[in-house]
This record gives C-alpha cells, sequence and structure tokens, in this order.
C-alpha cells in the first residue's frame, strides 16, 4: 500500500480540486519512470522476453509527452505488474517499479511507487550490502527536476512508513 488514507492537496491535480499543475504532474511521471528504468535491468536478467515492465516506462513518458491517453498508460501499468506477480524478489520489483510509473498520470502518487519498488529492487539485488538502498535513493534524488524536489521529499517524509520505509536514512 503506497497510497495514504488522506491525500495531500498538492499531489491532486487541479481539475480534481488539487494543486497540482500538469506541468509538475508530467515531471513526476518522467521521475518515476527513471526510478523504474534505473533498476530495470533486474528484471529483463530473468525475464529477457517479457516488454511489459519496458512497455509501462515508455508508456509513463508517452502520456507524459501527450502521445497516449491516460488509460492507455494505465492498462500498461497493469500488464507490468502482471508480470511482476509471479517473480520473487529484484526482478518483481522493478516490475512494479514499472507498473508504478505507468500509473502516474491516473494517481500522481505513484511516483513514490515506483521509487519505493526500485529501492526494494536495488536491495533485494543486494541483501548483504547495507549501503544498496540508500544508494538507490540517493541516486533517485539527484534525478529529482527543481521543480518537483520539494514536493517529492516532503512527500517521502510523510509516505515513508507506508513505503516501507524505504526513504529513511
Amino acid at each position: 500500500m503506497i497510497l495514504p488514507k488522506v491525500r495531500d492537496p498538492r499531489m491532486i491535480t487541479i481539475r480534481r480540486g488539487g494543486l497540482l499543475r500538469d506541468a509538475d504532474h508530467q515531471l513526476l511521471a518522467l521521475w518515476a519512470a527513471a526510478c523504474a528504468e534505473h533498476v530495470l535491468n533486474l528484471f529483463e536478467a530473468e525475464q529477457q522476453s517479457d516488454t511489459r515492465p519496458r512497455d509501462a516506462i515508455d508508456a509513463a513518458r508517452a502520456w507524459a509527452a501527450g502521445e497516449m491517453t491516460m488509460m492507455d498508460a494505465r492498462a500498461r501499468g497493469g500488464h507490468a505488474m502482471g508480470a511482476a506477480r509471479p517473480l520473487r524478489g529484484a526482478a518483481r520489483f522493478a516490475a512494479y517499479a514499472a507498473g508504478q510509473a505507468a500509473c502516474v498520470g491516473h494517481v500522481p502518487e505513484h511516483d513514490l511507487g515506483a521509487a519505493a519498488y526500485a529501492i526494494k529492487a536495488a536491495q533485494a539485488a543486494d541483501p548483504s550490502n547495507v549501503h544498496a538502498r540508500r544508494r538507490e535513493r540517493d541516486w533517485q534524488r539527484s534525478q529529482l527536476p527543481e521543480q518537483i524536489r520539494a514536493l517529492v521529499l516532503e512527500d517521502e517524509v510523510r509516505r515513508n512508513s507506508i513505503c516501507w520505509s524505504v526513504f529513511e536514512d
């Protein structure tokens, strides 16, 4: 569960009565896609012929560029999550990260789902490395566009406990 019971109006689009501008919503999707793509190799190493997670990441980017509808991107996200279900470990988490990224157009808060699953993938890929989680989290933060940086960092603090505490130090 990565979505809060009480939604932050800054993570709800203006059209739905919130404060999130379209440009920032698109940046959230692009950042989530980057987070998912950073660990995608962990899925592809196990499932070379399954393109569903890569298709989901492409869908997140296509939605952000106005080249795909939200419903189509969300459907591809569901397919990526379907690819994750029978798997375990890093490959599973990487596919879930891709699925979450594709769903950002539908619900902006899926951005942290993509990031959290990517961190879990990195950690699962190197379980003996106590720094794997923090290294992935720090890489993600280094990719944040300045326009959404404060919003995402504040949201990480707010939702850390429902995102498996992957964002804490």
